[in-house]
């Protein structure tokens, strides 16, 4: 099994769950400043240079959030996804789904907006799509809360790829500073990016 890896993307997701899995896999990074994600030869694996992507045998996975569905399911006995058929397995689609799908938009326009210099940044138009993406994260930062409750885990009492995914994605809102007025998804994040995985699939 071989992850295409770089630092600081989406790729981490999926090096975590790989390593909360506990599974043998080949890292293989790639320097995208070097723009080695456009070679012939990484393109031939994923079309569109980007990372991550998993090969499998003859499985080849592009999407982060593809990948982190398929590991979990590929080792059912690591317990890192419900089973199919029990009633957790659609609120885990659901949180899978929702933090990719409806959490991360929104972080990544703030994320971009910081990346912004600043004589861009105070322009009248910028900060009221700002705005507009306050309200809707402010919206979707309370479904998260009120669906994790008082609880460690987004899925019944045990860890899970949502967590991966949800914690990942939270975890860049919170450098950001976006999870003001949400003390328990702050200690959510800080608690599942404290786990020994997450040390190991950042590091190096």
């Amino acid at each position: 099994m071989k992850l295409y890896f770089a630092p600081r993307t989406r790729s981490t997701r999926a090096r975590w769950l790989l390593e909360e899995l506990g599974v043998p896999y080949e890292l293989l990074k790639l320097d995208l400043a070097r723009q080695e994600n456009t070679t012939p030869a990484y393109r031939a694996v994923h079309p569109l240079g980007e990372v991550p992507a998993l090969v499998d045998g003859e499985v080849t996975l592009l999407e982060s959030l593809a990948i982190c569905l398929y590991l979990a399911d590929r080792f059912p006995e690591k317990l890192l996804a419900p089973r199919v058929g029990t009633p957790e397995r659609g609120p885990y689609y659901q949180w899978m789904a929702f933090a990719e799908v409806s959490l991360e938009p929104v972080v990544m326009a703030f994320y971009g907006h910081a990346q912004l210099p600043e004589e861009k940044t105070a322009s009248a138009h910028l900060k009221e799509e700002l705005s507009k993406h306050r309200t809707r994260l402010d919206a979707l930062l309370e479904v998260i809360d009120v669906g994790l409750g008082s609880r460690e885990f987004l899925i019944g009492g045990a860890f899970t790829a949502a967590d991966v995914v949800m914690a990942s994605i939270l975890h860049l809102a919170n450098t950001l500073k976006l999870l003001d007025g949400h003390p328990h998804l702050v200690e959510y994040v800080k608690h599942h990016t404290q786990r020994p995985a997450v040390r190991k699939a950042v590091s190096g």
